[in-house]
């Protein structure tokens, strides 16, 4: 199921919103949270438009500050004036998830510089409290997400010092993984190594080429990596042949920032940067996480929309129509696909997919094309996975494509060759 998304949202939004701040101190006063536009529809459908299938919300961020009315803390909602000290983000956006057909999410920061707690063996209780209260009152979670925020300065309850930790050992990350399997079996983990999803190792959304759905983590001097060593190796590429089905995950942000800033309005990427995005993640067989910030109404920015709107439509038109459908499989031998068209084709993309079921078999590849009375060479490239999508340099007319498995750990079993048409390359 995660692989199909290939696309979803993370939601940074909260106290940082409105002081203007990347990471709040935990010292910032609730009162200053107040959405009076908040829209849960509204921001889901804008995410939908985009080709986006889930949404990742940071209930809690570095700042300690819960998005929810939890019972672990008074720095929440329930003490701003948004929905008269009532509201809960949390319960609103899982809930238009649920209505528009996205799959739903949580971020929880396990670094809090608002809590008095915070490096001492207490606060793994209160940690462990809330994510029990985010995975048993909000439905299906489909993905839980950590990051790599370890500690440093803080407000920590009025101590206003800096607290380190031992990234290692502190959080006992293998206890809490056992209750979110507990309670949402079927929610994927995410962080640095794992478990079950990686980060790529950039936040610029851009994957390695290849990459390996397998990996084994490896910490930068060689020894065994933990959650936390937010610089393994080999992240970005993975490890052809690793034990570990670990998927790549890009995560990346709309705007400079990955909160909302007024200042960035006129810096949201534009649909052609979305588009080479999708290619360099989606299309070498990872996941895009797109950062979609809510501004201080409580709504996605105009700019935002009109972006991700244009985005969604190229994304869905290319891929609304195979050229290949119906085509004859002229050669339909393990290591060598030619498709024959009935008629002449022009086509500027390729998405090949493996049945992943069986684990990645392709380790080289080749594309040709019928021209002129010859095979010419298209494309070439290592892993397929889950999809590899080419985008070639311009449209190629042709009735016939030729797929050379040059190199495979077994016999290729393929779920997808096709081809497709770029649309509204010319408004990019």
């Amino acid at each position: 199921m995660w692989h199909e998304l290939e696309m979803h949202a993370f939601l940074h939004f909260g106290l940082n919103t409105f002081t203007d701040k990347e990471w709040g101190e935990g010292d910032e006063d609730p009162a200053v949270f107040n959405p009076t536009a908040f829209d849960a529809d509204a921001i889901v459908l804008g995410l939908k438009a985009g080709g986006l299938r889930g949404v990742i919300l940071t209930a809690k961020h570095h700042d300690g500050f819960c998005l929810w009315p939890t019972a672990t803390t008074e720095y929440s909602v329930k003490h701003s004036p948004w929905r008269g000290g009532k509201g809960d983000v949390v319960r609103e956006i899982s809930e238009a998830a649920r209505r528009h057909g996205l799959r739903f999410g949580i971020y929880l920061s396990p670094w809090d510089r608002n809590n008095a707690q915070y490096g001492a063996s207490g606060y793994l209780a209160i940690y462990r409290s809330q994510l029990r209260e985010l995975l048993t009152n909000y439905g299906p979670i489909y993905e839980v997400f950590h990051d790599g925020a370890n500690g440093g300065s803080g407000y920590y309850g009025g101590a206003r010092e800096t607290r380190r930790i031992d990234k290692r050992t502190y959080y006992d990350w293998p206890r809490t993984w056992e209750m979110v399997r507990a309670l949402q079996p079927g929610a994927v983990i995410f962080s640095d190594i794992g478990p079950d999803v990686r980060w790529i190792g950039n936040e610029s959304g851009i994957a390695g080429d290849p990459c390996w759905a397998t990996y084994a983590p490896v910490a930068e001097d060689g020894g065994p990596a933990a959650v936390g060593d937010v610089r393994t190796k080999d992240a970005a590429t993975g490890h052809r042949n690793a034990p570990n089905w670990i998927p790549a995950e890009c995560d990346v942000s709309i705007r400079p920032g990955w909160f909302f800033h007024a200042r960035e309005n006129s810096r949201v990427k534009t649909p052609a940067q979305l588009l080479d995005l999708y290619f360099q993640s989606v299309g070498r067989g990872a996941n895009l996480l797109l950062n979609v910030p809510p501004d201080r109404r409580g709504l996605i920015n105009e700019a935002d929309l009109a972006s991700l709107a244009a985005f969604g439509r190229i994304v869905r038109e290319t891929f609304s129509r195979n050229l290949a459908a119906g085509a004859r499989l002229a050669r339909p031998e393990p290591m060598e696909r030619i498709i024959e068209l009935h008629r002449p084709a022009a086509f500027d993309v390729v998405r090949l997919r493996e049945d992943i079921r069986l684990g990645q078999r392709v380790d080289a590849f080749a594309i040709d094309a019928w021209q002129d009375g010859a095979w010419s060479p298209i494309a070439e490239g290592s892993s397929i996975g889950p999809r590899r999508v080419i985008r070639l340099n311009g449209p190629l007319s042709t009735t016939r494509v030729r797929l050379r498995i040059t190199q495979a750990a077994a016999i290729p079993v393929l779920a997808e060759f096709g081809l497709y048409r770029l649309a509204g390359a010319e408004d990019l």
